[in-house]
């Protein structure tokens, strides 16, 4: 509560900084990840996706005929 109600503007930007600076350490990627993610990325917006209801029920009938 006590950062929700700061108004010490010096406080909250080294709060930032450290949130962002540790960040950076924990989602370091390498540049194959960086690839697939814009792979990823690039698929969505060409529609190239399935929904989770889509796979779910897929799963079903797949699992229905086993």
């Amino acid at each position: 509560m006590k950062i929700e109600n700061s108004n010490d503007f010096k406080f909250l930007n080294a709060l930032q900084t450290i949130f962002e600076s540790s960040e950076k350490e924990l989602f370091k990627l390498t540049s194959e990840q960086e690839k697939s993610i814009e792979l990823g990325k690039r698929d969505i917006s060409l529609g190239n996706f399935s929904t989770h209801n889509d796979v779910i029920k897929e799963t079903k009938e797949w699992l229905k005929n086993l």
